[in-house]
């Protein structure tokens, strides 16, 4: 992999859920240290190309590359499926996702949440686990809340525990789903405060978000999908400051405050 090989690559990706095909023909490329946003309104296929990212759902048609390497498929259409089980594996353990549910296991505490798929998945030691923890517990601000069980903590901060379990497994990109929309708006910014930090330091990340401050605040590159195309992309000053497609107009017209 060089320094211009993309960490993750989309290329002419389709999706169908039997003759529905929500996701049509869709190029997306994040270079590391690069944001990626996707935005669009319900059923615009957003979530649905972050989950054939991340390989959750399989992709009927199209590549998907990881830092170059694409990956190896097995039969066609609706019947096409990732062909080397320890390859998917491997892409999805680079790829790590917080979803917009926290998705945290109430029986453990929230260090053993967050511990848990290293010591599991990478096969670390539990000490060595254990101190990566401690340290992404405090990166996203609730170090004094290791010792408590997901129930004991606010939406927020279930949700910034989601993102410290993501970090843990020291992925190359993080994938967002929703990651605001299930909290109310203040607990919503400690979360955004988390992301903004992440992406000032220079992680890849891919996003999708119907928060269109944090998509303007946060991104390098923004995508607007509509009916599982993409309409219009491109630096969020442009989108935002200067949108080309009339979707795109009415579509920020009902989401931004004016």
């Amino acid at each position: 992999m060089t320094e211009q090989t993309p960490v993750i690559e989309i290329r002419n990706l389709h999706k169908a859920y039997g003759a529905l095909e929500v996701i049509k023909g869709v190029d997306i490329t994040a270079h590391k240290g690069d944001v990626v946003s996707l935005i669009g309104s319900s059923g615009s296929g957003k979530s649905t190309i972050l989950r054939c990212a991340n390989l959750l759902e399989d992709s009927q048609q199209g590549d998907i590359l990881f830092k170059g390497e694409p990956v190896k498929w097995k039969g066609n259409g609706l019947d096409r499926h990732p062909a080397d089980f320890k390859q998917m594996l491997r892409i999805r353990t680079n790829f790590s996702m917080v979803f917009q549910q926290f998705n945290l296991w109430a029986h453990m505490t929230i260090l053993q949440n967050v511990m848990e798929a290293p010591v599991t998945v990478l096969g670390r030691g539990k000490s060595e686990a254990e101190e990566s923890a401690h340290r992404y517990l405090e990166k996203v601000g609730i170090g004094d809340k290791a010792d408590v069980y997901p129930a004991q903590l606010s939406g927020g901060q279930q949700q910034r525990a989601a993102i410290a379990r993501a970090l843990c497994m020291e992925p190359e990109a993080l994938l967002f789903d929703e990651p605001t929309s299930a909290l109310d708006p203040e607990l919503e910014q400690e979360v955004v405060k988390v992301i903004k930090d992440l992406a000032a330091e220079g992680r890849t990340m891919m996003i999708v978000t119907h928060d269109m401050k944090m998509a303007r605040d946060v991104s390098s590159h923004v995508v607007f999908l509509h009916q599982g195309l993409i309409e219009e992309e491109g630096a969020p000053d442009k989108l935002f400051g200067a949108p080309k497609s009339d979707r795109l107009r009415q579509f920020l017209s009902s989401t931004m405050a004016v």
